[in-house]
């Protein structure tokens, strides 16, 4: 599955979508709960704003996790994304209903994963990436693995890659240095 970094750039011109998981790739996989039942979670700001360039750029972003946290709901309304399944335990089915909404073939769309649970989605979509921490089932699977682990910008390092193949990379840093 392993791409060549000339096959990465060239297949991520094509994407419209972005999916990302969140516990172990907008997290680092910790799961704080108190006795209050309430839980925590800890999101790096460097994905956030590589998330947020990359909607700017045009790029859709979604979010598909197996679990359900009120945090979740909140960071992506903090960044813009609509697109949020969470209790997702066949990700595909989300997938499918992402894809159909926004009429995308597979090698539109790319995905961030962790762990087992998202292997259907590395091998399906056209562009796959495992985060650095996964386990090494999870990465044979993934077109490329990020040198960040998760929780930890490797999110910021796909949503630049997207951008920097896409070509608008200059685009979204002029209109932050206009500011």
């Amino acid at each position: 599955m392993k791409k060549t970094k000339r096959q990465i750039t060239e297949t991520a011109k094509n994407i419209k979508l972005l999916i990302l998981d969140v516990d172990g790739v907008l997290t680092d996989g910790s799961i704080i709960l108190d006795n209050k039942g309430n839980e925590f979670k800890a999101f790096h700001v460097r994905d956030g704003q590589g998330i947020k360039m990359l909607i700017r750029a045009g790029i859709h972003v979604a979010i598909i996790t197996g679990r359900n946290s009120k945090a979740v709901e909140r960071r992506a309304k903090e960044l813009g994304i609509a697109e949020v399944y969470q209790k997702c335990y066949n990700k595909i089915e989300a997938y499918n209903r992402i894809k159909s909404k926004f009429s995308l073939r597979d090698n539109e769309i790319a995905y961030i994963g962790d762990d087992i649970v998202d292997m259907p989605l590395l091998k399906r979509v056209g562009l796959s990436f495992a985060v650095a921490d996964s386990p090494d089932e999870v990465k044979s699977h993934a077109s490329a693995v990020t040198k960040n682990r998760g929780g930890r910008a490797a999110a910021r390092e796909v949503t630049d890659l997207i951008r920097k193949a896409k070509g608008v990379w200059n685009k979204v840093i002029d209109g932050y240095l206009k500011t």
